[in-house]
C-alpha cells in the first residue's frame, strides 16, 4: 500500500526538480470515478463530499503552493471551500487566490458571519456587522450570493436574528453554527432545536468520534441539517504553522494500511480517514485542509468509490482504538519563562506595526509584561529571550528592528510552516 508519504515522494521521484503542474498532478492520480455526492438536507441541493480549508495556513505556506492546491481541488470536482477560518487577510487571500484562477462562480463558499467571529469565541461587535460583513464578501466575490455564512453557538444571538435577515433578503443561501473542539456541545444541541438553521460544522474524525456519534449526528438526521465534518484527518496539537504532529497520521506511524482497506477503495491511511468520516450518512461534507496539490489528491480520492458500511465503520474504528496511544506531548519550550526588561524598553516596543499581506501585529505593555494581538487572533503575553527578540507562547518570534540611534523601525516575524522557517516583515506604524 502506498501512504501519503510514498505518494509524495512518487511524485519528486518522477519530476525531480521539474513543478508539480496540475498536469504531471493529474497524471500521477490514476483513481478514476467521480466525487461522490450528498444532498444539503434543507434544500436537496447536490455537494461533493470532500471539502477544503487553508485554515490559518495562509500565514505560513507558500502562497504559490496554496494556489496549487486550490486549483487541483476545483479541477476534480470539488467545490466546497470554507474560508471561515483565520484573519481577515487570510480570508482576503482566499478571495484573491479564487478570482486569479477564475474560479470563485465554481466553489461553495462557506464563511463566517461578522469579521473576526472566530470558532470558539463570541463576535464582539454589533448586529450591523452581519449585514457589513455580507456585504463585503459578496463585493470582492464579485458575486450576488454567499452560499453558507456560520456563527459559534455561543455568540450573540442578535448576530444568528440578522443572519437570517440576510437569508430571507437572498443574499445567502444557507445559514449554521459550528464549533470545534471546544466543549460546546450543549450550546450546539440548543441551537439546533430551536432554530431553522441548514448546516452545523464540528469536528469529527476516526479518534475523535464517541460525543459527535452519540449526539450530533443523530440530531442532525432528526432535525434535516446538514454536517460540515472539521479535520476528519485529526487535529495537531497548537497553531497550523507551528503545530506538533499529533493527528491520524502520527497515529498509524509506519502501520500498514490493512487490505481490508480496498474492499471500500481505500489506497491510502488519508482515504481510509476520509471514507471513515463520510462513511456517516449525517456528513454532508469532510472538510481537509492541506496546503500541497499532492495530498489534495490524494484526499480526494477518499471521496471517490465505494464506502463502509456500518459494519465495516466499527472494524475500522476498534483498528484504530488498538493502536498503540501517542506518547505524552513534551514540554513546549515556547512557553518556558522569559527574562525581565524594564518598563522602559518594553516601551520602545508598543504600537502597531504590520506586513505587506496586511497581517498585522499589535503590542502593548502590562507591568513588566509585552502582549502581542496578531491581527484579529487572541492577545497573549510575550516571554522575553533578548531585549529585542521575544516569543508568542504558541511559537511564533517577534525579533524587533533598531536603527543607528536605537530607534525601532519593525520588527520580523518568525514562523515554522510546513515547508520550514518562514520570515515576515513587520513595518512599524
Amino acid at each position: 500500500m502506498v501512504n501519503r508519504r510514498d505518494f509524495f515522494g512518487i511524485t519528486l521521484g518522477a519530476g525531480g526538480a521539474l513543478a508539480l503542474t496540475p498536469q504531471l498532478l493529474r497524471a500521477l492520480q490514476q483513481q478514476g470515478g467521480k466525487l461522490i455526492q450528498r444532498a444539503i438536507p434543507s434544500s436537496g441541493e447536490m455537494l461533493p463530499v470532500v471539502g477544503l480549508s487553508f485554515s490559518n495556513h495562509v500565514s505560513c505556506a507558500d502562497p504559490a503552493a496554496l494556489k496549487e492546491a486550490l486549483e487541483t481541488f476545483a479541477d476534480n470536482g470539488a467545490r466546497v471551500f470554507d474560508a471561515q477560518h483565520g484573519n481577515a487577510a487570510a480570508e482576503q487571500f482566499q478571495i484573491s487566490a479564487a478570482n486569479e484562477l477564475g474560479i470563485q462562480n465554481k466553489l461553495f463558499w462557506s464563511t463566517r458571519g461578522t469579521p473576526g467571529a472566530g470558532s470558539n469565541g463570541p463576535a464582539q461587535l454589533g448586529p450591523d456587522s452581519v449585514k457589513a460583513h455580507v456585504e463585503s464578501l459578496l463585493t470582492r466575490l464579485k458575486a450576488s450570493k454567499l452560499d453558507l455564512v456560520m456563527l459559534p453557538p455561543q455568540g450573540d444571538p442578535v448576530h444568528l436574528a440578522a443572519l437570517k435577515e440576510e437569508k430571507k433578503a437572498g443574499r445567502v443561501r444557507y445559514i449554521g453554527v459550528q464549533v470545534i473542539n471546544d466543549g460546546r456541545y450543549p450550546e450546539l444541541e440548543a441551537v439546533m432545536r430551536s432554530e431553522p438553521i441548514d448546516f452545523i460544522g464540528v469536528d469529527y474524525d476516526v479518534g475523535n468520534r464517541a460525543r459527535v456519534e452519540d449526539m450530533i449526528l443523530p440530531l442532525a438526521q432528526e432535525r434535516k441539517i446538514g454536517v460540515m465534518a472539521f479535520f476528519p484527518l485529526g487535529m495537531n496539537a497548537g497553531s497550523s504553522c507551528g503545530s506538533v504532529n499529533r493527528n491520524l497520521f502520527a497515529r498509524v506511524g509506519t502501520t500498514p494500511l490493512p487490505e481490508w482497506a480496498a474492499e471500500f477503495d481505500a489506497k491510502t491511511w488519508a482515504q481510509f480517514f476520509i471514507k471513515y468520516v463520510i462513511g456517516h450518512p449525517a456528513v454532508t461534507v469532510a472538510r481537509v485542509g492541506t496546503t500541497k496539490a499532492t495530498h489534495m489528491l490524494d484526499n480526494i480520492g477518499g471521496g471517490i468509490g465505494r464506502l463502509p458500511d456500518e459494519a465495516t465503520r466499527k472494524r475500522m474504528a476498534a483498528f484504530i482504538d488498538a493502536l498503540p496511544a501517542l506518547p505524552p506531548l513534551p514540554q513546549n519550550p515556547a512557553r518556558a519563562p522569559g527574562i525581565t526588561l524594564s518598563a522602559a524598553i518594553l516601551d520602545r516596543y508598543v504600537g502597531e506595526y504590520k506586513a505587506a499581506s496586511g497581517l498585522t501585529a499589535t503590542f502593548r505593555r502590562d507591568g513588566a509584561t509585552l502582549f502581542v494581538k496578531p491581527s484579529t487572533n487572541p492577545e497573549v503575553p510575550l516571554a522575553a529571550r533578548s531585549e529585542t527578540r521575544f516569543q508568542d507562547p504558541r511559537g511564533p518570534i517577534f525579533e524587533f528592528q533598531l536603527d543607528a540611534q536605537g530607534q525601532v523601525t519593525g520588527a520580523i516575524l518568525e514562523q515554522q510552516g510546513p515547508q520550514g522557517a518562514r520570515r515576515i516583515l513587520l513595518e512599524r506604524k
